[in-house]
């Protein structure tokens, strides 16, 4: 269980963290309040009943040059056997293939052990999904270091680490990218608990159709994605937790599509690319007390930029068409550093979007884009608040950006003709003690709305801008309701 406390210690600490000058400083001191609650955490580490079952009593060397998988998958294979119980590897490094978990286990790594992805590519299995999945069709696309389906009950966990070593492919997708670390299918009840991973050859841990998902306290070192989890229309994925980790990757942090009730709390984002990516459908999402902050540490092995990209990026049906809403969601105090903008959130034609509260949020450094709140779709955003927000922009814009039209948005965030804040489709805006500044002059307005019912601005305070006459352009807004805070 959580060490008493933890959660509170974080939260003072972000407080804290928010009077430091640097996000590396953020992160540092972060990360250890994080770290505080690991010593309580490992001692529940071996499940309840079961025996230990060390695979280097199962031949395992060790030693990262000997191939270890098949010993270790026969200490999985006894443990499974026996009912459950703990696999346990020992200080070391066991090169390895495709291990395939089961039920009622927890897979140990030891302070000192790491499983290491073999480079030879035959030697890893992939799973089959469910054939109502879209990505059933994409059979090696799959393959992991640590492979589970239909498992209940599965704790991966420990002071050690798996580093799935870079593994180069040159058939795989983007002609580079090799296994997974860990992929899990319709499971449940699946805990991820202290351990880190390192280098992942495509997503660190992949997981589709699963529910009661934890991830807790785990560092995510370089590769491409660190937690990436998918559902379908017809069964979406229930109850996942992401909490007290730190991310250091160089593609999306956290992304994925069809969550039902995702809570993401009290984690360190750095990336090379997006903090978070939804690409599909949500409800009941809470992202709270979150440091989000570029440039990314370890590079994009695509394209070798650093620089990261939106901190928040929600765009159902950006990579391809979705069905389901995007609703009830919950962004709360959250702290943005040097993104290239905090909120980028999007509606493409077949979803839609319900009620998105974003609270307590500060964000500094932004580089690129307004944060947005647009549909594209046939039916508008119904309500979208914002409230004690700060932001922090570079400026620099001119009156020629100002003058471009807006273009639908592809999967990314793009610069727009305002720098503040742009929403398109939208039945309810509620800028409410909303602080925009500017670190240079920028022509650009820094609000432009189109197509909104109601605009509530109240405490909405931007610096004036010489030669900018018109702030805000609202084009086709009904309703304008402007007060101070306070007034009635």
């Amino acid at each position: 269980m959580t060490h008493p406390g933890a959660h509170r210690r974080l939260w003072h600490l972000q407080t804290f963290a928010r009077s430091v000058s640097t996000a590396r400083s953020l992160a540092a001191l972060a990360w250890a309040v994080v770290t505080l609650g690991v010593a309580a955490v490992a001692s529940a580490a071996e499940p309840a009943g079961g025996g230990v079952f060390e695979v280097r009593d199962f031949g395992a060397v060790g030693d990262g040059i000997a191939l270890d998988t098949a010993a270790i998958q026969r200490a999985v294979d006894a443990c499974a056997a026996a009912g459950g119980g703990q696999v346990r590897l020992s200080p070391g490094r066991y090169l390895s293939g495709t291990v395939h978990l089961g039920s009622d286990m927890t897979f140990w790594l030891e302070a000192g052990a790491t499983l290491v992805g073999t480079t030879n590519l035959g030697d890893y299995a992939h799973p089959t999904p469910p054939a109502f999945l879209p990505e059933a069709r994409w059979g090696k696309w799959h393959r992991a270091l640590l492979l589970a389906v239909g498992a209940r009950n599965l704790t991966l966990a420990g002071q050690g680490t798996i580093d799935g070593n870079r593994v180069f492919d040159p058939t795989g997708e983007e002609r580079m990218r090799g296994p997974h670390a860990f992929v899990f299918v319709s499971c449940a009840h699946v805990t991820v608990r202290d351990v880190t991973f390192l280098d992942a050859a495509n997503y660190a841990i992949f997981f589709q159709v699963s529910d009661e998902v934890e991830v807790r306290h785990v560092k995510f070192i370089g590769g491409w994605d660190g937690v990436h989890w998918r559902g379908a229309p017809e069964r979406w994925c229930h109850h996942v937790r992401i909490v007290g980790c730190q991310f250091h990757t160089g593609d999306d942090a956290i992304a994925g599509r069809y969550w039902a009730d995702t809570l993401i709390s009290g984690c360190v984002i750095n990336s090379s690319c997006n903090g978070l990516r939804l690409i599909g459908p949500a409800t009941r999402l809470r992202i709270h007390d979150c440091l989000f902050y570029g440039p990314g540490e370890r590079p994009h092995r695509t394209s070798n930029r650093h620089n990261m990209l939106a901190g928040i990026n929600l765009q159902p049906g950006a990579w391809d068409p979705t069905r389901g809403p995007l609703d009830d969601v919950l962004i709360s105090d959250v702290t943005m550093h040097d993104v290239s903008t905090p909120f980028h959130i999007s509606l493409k034609p077949g979803n839609t979007a319900g009620r998105i509260v974003v609270n307590r949020v500060s964000a500094t450094g932004v580089y690129r884009a307004a944060s947005s709140v647009e549909s594209w779709a046939e039916t508008p955003i119904t309500n979208a608040v914002f409230r004690d927000v700060t932001i922090a922009t570079t400026g620099g814009g001119t009156a020629e950006q100002a003058a471009r039209a807006v273009k639908a948005p592809g999967v990314d965030a793009r610069p727009l003709p305002a720098w503040g804040f742009y929403a398109r489709h939208v039945e309810r805006l509620e800028l409410d003690n909303v602080r925009l500044r500017l670190d240079a002059d920028d022509r650009r307005p820094v609000l432009l709305a189109d197509r909104v019912g109601t605009l509530v601005l109240e405490g909405f305070r931007f610096p004036a801008v010489p030669g900018v006459d018109v702030p805000m352009v609202l084009t086709n807004v009904t309703r304008v309701e402007r007060r101070e805070p306070g007034a009635p």
